[in-house]
């Protein structure tokens, strides 16, 4: 929901500048307009075409202006400020040569393409605005107007270089300064460390628009290397630690925890001088070169380009972090990006772990507290019960009408006082619920709704669903409070639970038929308890056959 918002606001103000700037070229147009015709200067009929230009640009431009508040969320693209060239090199041209200051024009498309899309756009509009000018230069009718358009143009190209420098640092520093407040946003404890760690991993990756980012981490019991791997293949999924095997772990560790790399391959062979690895220490402000082969092994190993890596101190061991490309080079200013990045995040992913540990031997001792309580309080009260049915039912007569009856309740009972055996078993000992036991265990749930009170519940649950084992026991949870509704508060003989991961949401939908009546407003405070404590959403539907329909929506 937050990440919604966020999406949300920063569309809005992207609309909001976009209309902005669409305004901006109508009174420009409208200016150029009124200058042309109050003080036209040159030839007459160079000023009269310039005229006719000058109008059919802010024609152009009030379009453009009417179609942007018509249908707000269409922002211009970036060609439509290839046109706006264009439109500047025939004012400029049938201005007449004499007229240089109308090529001032020029600094409005550069102004604009640099702030909404950076350096690279930026370079563009300012080449293509010379290469206007130039031949406008180049069409002069005098050598004193050609020269005079080529100082403009190199003023051009200085200026607009200089401004697309500057525009496009200032969307990097929004992109960085974005990430940092999504890296550095506390997860859910209930997710687990593996959860943080990969979505840090992740969003790290598509920042640097690298083809992997790897996590090199020295277990601090064991004191093995564990090795993490984020990929657009895995995306979106908890990396799972994996042994760091022997044939990696010399070209892995190969730098010293005091040294930040930034290794290159050039494209050609011949240009030496622009790759190779270089180095920064902790405290130092010059790079310097690093020598050997250790970073040409490494990609040559992982069939990259070029890497950024950036040491992990931490209080209990440390490690390493890599970002890998096969595309494109690094910069020095992405290495200590990538640095800063390491020093604020990672620390906090350990203060994490130690919450979680923390909280994990809290829970065992409470868990142990429980199983003494249930066995003794709950369970031993339903063996009593079980073997006072058994007894009743032994001294009834065989023609007695009751016996269907108390053979569904003793069946009922033993088969209550085995779930309970098993759940205080593996409570007692807290064995993980992964995904395997979670289906179990939903499946075991709806088969006894439909044994014991007619109730046919279809359950469909996605084999591609990775989840904790804390929060597959709260999906367990939601979906048997669910169940449980259906079966006090409707007459419905036939549900549905579906659960589904699309999109980086854990999706459960709960339905039950309905029975011709329209139902009641209402919302079930446990379940969106449950899933408001899980930063997740509870949307209640209700079709107008009388049926409900609950849509839960939990972030991973």
């Amino acid at each position: 929901m937050k990440d919604e918002n966020a999406f949300s606001v920063q569309l809005t103000s992207d609309t909001a500048d976009a209309a902005m700037v669409c305004g901006i070229r109508v009174l420009l147009a409208v200016f150029a307009v009124l200058i042309r015709a109050v003080n036209p200067g040159g030839n007459v009929h160079l000023s009269e075409l310039a005229t006719v230009v000058c109008g059919a640009y802010a024609l152009h431009s009030a379009a453009l202006f009417a179609l942007m508040h018509i249908r707000l969320s269409s922002m211009p693209g970036k060609a439509i400020y290839w046109y706006d060239v264009c439109w500047f090199g025939l004012i400029v041209y049938y201005s007449g040569s004499s007229n240089g200051y109308v090529f001032l024009l020029f600094f409005f498309a550069i102004l604009a393409a640099s702030f909404q899309f950076g350096f690279r756009e930026g370079s563009r509009v300012t080449l293509m605005s010379a290469t206007a000018l130039m031949l406008v230069a180049l069409l002069a009718e005098t050598p004193e107007q050609r020269w005079h358009l080529l100082w403009c143009t190199s003023f051009l190209l200085a200026l607009g270089h200089l401004i697309a420098y500057w525009g496009g640092m200032g969307l990097q520093q929004k992109r960085r300064l974005a990430l940092l407040r999504d890296v550095s946003r506390l997860s859910n404890p209930r997710f687990g460390i593996n959860h943080s760690l990969s979505s840090v991993l992740e969003k790290t990756r598509v920042f640097f628009r690298a083809s992997s980012c790897i996590l090199v981490l020295q277990d601090a019991d064991s004191e093995k290397w564990l090795l993490r791997t984020a990929t657009a293949a895995n995306a979106g999924t908890s990396i799972e630690p994996v042994l760091l095997c022997a044939s990696a772990m010399p070209a892995l560790l190969a730098f010293t925890p005091e040294h930040s790399v930034l290794h290159v391959r050039p494209r050609l062979k011949w240009w030496l001088w622009m790759g190779g690895t270089r180095v920064l220490g902790r405290g130092c402000s010059k790079w310097r070169r690093f020598g050997g082969d250790a970073g040409e092994r490494l990609v040559e190993l992982l069939e990259a380009r070029a890497f950024v890596s950036s040491p992990l101190r931490l209080r209990k061991g440390h490690g390493r972090v890599y970002l890998m490309s096969a595309r494109h080079a690094f910069s020095k200013a992405d290495a200590l990006f990538l640095k800063h990045i390491v020093a604020q995040v990672f620390p906090m992913m350990e203060n994490i772990e130690l919450l979680d540990r923390l909280a994990s031997e809290a829970g065992q001792r409470e868990r142990q507290k429980i199983a003494c309580d249930l066995h003794d309080s709950t369970l031993q009260p339903y063996i009593g019960l079980r073997h006072g049915i058994s007894a009743v039912r032994q001294a009834a007569a065989p023609d007695n009408p009751l016996i269907d009856d108390l053979d569904k309740l003793l069946a009922m009972a033993t088969e209550v006082v085995g779930d309970m055996r098993h759940f205080v078993k593996n409570l007692n000992s807290g064995q993980s619920r992964k995904e395997p036991e979670l289906l179990l265990a939903l499946r075991r749930q709806a088969e006894q709704v439909r044994q014991f009170y007619d109730i046919d519940i279809t359950l469909r649950v996605s084999p591609a669903i990775e989840v904790s084992d804390r929060l597959a026991a709260e999906v367990f949870q939601i979906v048997s409070e669910g169940i449980s509704n259906i079966r006090k508060h409707t007459r419905a003989r036939h549900g549905t639970i579906d659960v589904d991961c699309s999109n980086g949401w854990l999706q459960i939908l709960i339905e039950n038929e309905g029975d011709g009546i329209p139902a009641q407003a209402f919302t079930p405070s446990s379940i969106a308890t449950r899933t408001t404590a899980l930063g997740g959403r509870l949307l209640v539907k209700r079709p107008g056959d009388g049926g409900t329909s609950l849509q839960i929506e939990i972030p991973l």
